[in-house]
């Protein structure tokens, strides 16, 4: 019986080894968003001789273009990895590359300016909140007033 515990023993623990093994994957998994390999193409284009055709060709449409301005173009490049087992696989921000490419009027570019990861700020935010009234009265009314039209569609 005892040699039966053991063997029984020795099966469990190997299949939980077996499945921890396998669950392990050997390479990262990579989450990339945007433009690929921003850095290196951003040296392709220089200022006061490239034009919009030529950006376009190289990185495609933007991401984004400019609030006000339709001759500032933003691409973006987003890439997260899965951290190792020990900090049980939580995902990090590996790249975070932003080129924000301003044109005149021509189409010629006139200012590049390329940020990654360390250039972001870290920005605090207040703890506070902030009570908003307008809204609470606004819910209640408007829970009334449908309660209202509910009760007048009724009586016709």
């Amino acid at each position: 019986m005892l040699k039966v515990f053991k063997h029984n023993k020795i099966t469990y623990i190997s299949l939980i080894l077996l499945f921890f093994l396998i669950s392990c994957q050997r390479h990262n998994v990579v989450k990339t968003h945007g433009i690929a390999y921003l850095e290196k193409r951003q040296k392709l284009i220089n200022v006061n001789e490239s034009n919009k055709n030529d950006v376009v060709k190289i990185f495609g449409q933007p991401a984004t273009k400019g609030m006000i301005n339709d001759n500032v173009w933003i691409y973006i490049e987003r890439t997260q990895t899965r951290e190792k087992i020990l900090k049980l696989g939580r995902n990090y921000l590996s790249k975070n590359n932003v080129l924000v490419l301003e044109f005149n009027k021509l189409g010629i570019l006139i200012q590049k300016d390329f940020y990654n990861k360390n250039d972001m700020k870290n920005v605090k935010f207040a703890k506070k909140k902030t009570e908003n009234e307008l809204k609470k009265e606004n819910f209640i009314y408007s829970f009334l007033s449908s309660i209202r039209t509910k009760m007048d569609s009724k009586k016709k």
